[in-house]
């Protein structure tokens, strides 16, 4: 579990298919600031926003293995990427974010990135399946980072949302360097997710 509080900025060193011709790889990050003294094997680390398991660790990098499928739903594990990383929350920390579970449910794409006052406006185009979890003054994660929704336009088939991003938040994750065009994960407010689930089964006739 986690709260969408980005802890560093690090990077993909490299991507290593774990079998000649696989599909499934192992991903060696530099942590970069993160401290990695207290991370032992099988702990877990989000990596824009994906929760993985750490196989190897020699501060300050580490290594995942990531499979076909998460690579298939996710974005952003090329070699020389930026990754917003937090570890594995304490249930001692305070949650600054929204409780987060690291796993993504789908890709968005970036509309607009402009400057809004002090601070920055983010358009994002959710994919069909994510449409019904978004509503205003909600909670998204993208690429692990913990944002509200400002707006939400259009129908569920082309549904955009806006957010702010405030300095702190361009000057302390990866998304400064963010463009229209470019693919995002995203993870829904899980507290929605369970909301709607609870309603399809209210309606489900036996």
């Amino acid at each position: 579990m986690f709260t969408g509080i980005i802890q560093a900025v690090g990077h993909i060193v490299s991507v290593t298919p774990l079998s000649a011709g696989g599909r499934d790889a192992r991903v060696l990050i530099d942590a970069a600031t993160l401290d990695l003294a207290d991370v032992a094997l099988g702990d877990s680390i989000a990596a824009n926003g994906v929760c993985l398991t750490v196989v190897a660790v020699d501060a300050p990098h580490y290594s995942v293995d990531v499979s076909a499928e998460t690579f298939a739903c996710t974005t952003g594990f090329a070699a020389g990427q930026a990754v917003n990383l937090e570890k594995a929350l304490r249930l001692s920390d305070r949650l600054g974010g929204h409780l987060v579970s690291g796993h993504v449910d789908g890709v968005g794409e970036v509309v607009r990135f402009v400057p809004l006052g002090e601070s920055f406006e983010l358009v994002i185009r959710a994919p069909e399946a994510l449409s019904r979890y978004l509503a205003a003054k909600g909670s998204i994660t993208v690429n692990g980072v913990s944002l509200t929704v400002n707006r939400v336009e259009g129908s569920r088939h082309a549904t955009d949302f806006s957010l702010n991003l405030i300095p702190h938040t361009l000057e302390n994750t990866m998304l400064n360097g963010i463009k229209a065009g470019d693919r995002v994960n995203l993870e829904a407010d899980m507290l929605a997710r369970y909301a709607d689930r609870l309603m399809v089964y209210m309606n489900t006739k036996d």
